[in-house]
């Protein structure tokens, strides 16, 4: 009992940010975090390097150990580790600890300690703001909703940028830039996005006529995929609790949940 309860209170840290406690502790890993990036980022200037290359790196070694510490309390503090482990903080948690100890192999790879940045998610869950965070899940309904439009959505932007392709390779010609077909529609790929690099650009009045209308179009397309995802973010926002369940460590529950919708463990 003893134990249980030693882990049920370590859960309430980590896990939960309702409490004083673990709001203290999401803040300070927080800025622990917001601090590491910062180091691996003034690494990566070589005056800042050459001047305090060793205090940097050992900044580095610091937060490493640091967040391994707080990775293992927090596989060993839920019921269910390996779903914790898998799941996507799991899997940042894991990625933001490996760089480090990579680096011994294969030096240089330490720099990829910048997607530590995506732990700073958890202040989502700090200043209750979970319902945002919870949109990340909604985008992925979303898209598996609207799988069959934004595939003719696909499809009609793939035939787009290849008949526009053409027709610029027959108008211009290789004597303008245009000199494939492949590299025709590079450019009505980068035109049609609005992208515009300006590498290529038409030189013959009509060339220059069509390049006008791709552009308009292009800012009409835009909107269809933007208006998919709203769409369907709008029919599935609902309200969240900041809870996390003590034994797969799963978020997003209704405010009103007492047990957990994807493990059915008391919450």
């Amino acid at each position: 009992m003893t134990e249980q309860r030693h882990r049920n209170r370590l859960h309430e840290i980590i896990f939960e940010a309702d409490t004083p406690a673990g709001k203290l502790f999401d803040l300070l890993l927080i800025l622990s975090i917001v601090l590491s990036v910062l180091a691996v980022m003034l690494d990566s200037v070589s005056g800042i390097r050459l001047a305090y290359g060793g205090l940097l790196l050992g900044v580095e070694w610091f937060f490493t150990l640091l967040f391994t510490i707080e990775y293992f309390l927090r596989l060993s503090c839920v019921g269910r580790p390996l779903k914790y482990a898998v799941s996507f903080y799991g899997i940042v948690d894991l990625l933001s600890i490996l760089p480090t100890y990579l680096s011994l192999l294969l030096p240089g790879s330490r720099y990829l300690l910048a997607i530590r940045i995506l732990r700073v998610l958890r202040i989502f869950r700090v200043l209750k703001l979970m319902n945002y965070l919870d949109e990340a899940n909604l985008l992925v309904r979303s898209l598996r909703a609207s799988s069959r439009k934004i595939s003719v959505f696909l499809y009609t932007i793939m035939t787009l940028v290849v008949i526009i392709g053409s027709i610029m390779y027959l108008v211009e010609g290789e004597a303008n830039g245009f000199t494939s077909i492949p590299r025709s529609i590079y450019w009505a790929v980068v035109t049609l996005t609005t992208v515009g690099y300006g590498d290529i650009s038409p030189q013959t009045s009509l060339g220059q006529f069509l390049a006008t209308g791709v552009m308009i179009l292009g800012y009409s397309i835009i909107a269809v995929p933007t208006g998919i995802f709203t769409a369907e973010i709008g029919k599935r926002m609902r309200a969240v609790s900041t809870q996390a369940c003590p034994e797969c460590s799963a978020e997003g529950h209704d405010v009103d949940a007492a047990h957990c919708k994807f493990c059915g463990a008391k919450l």
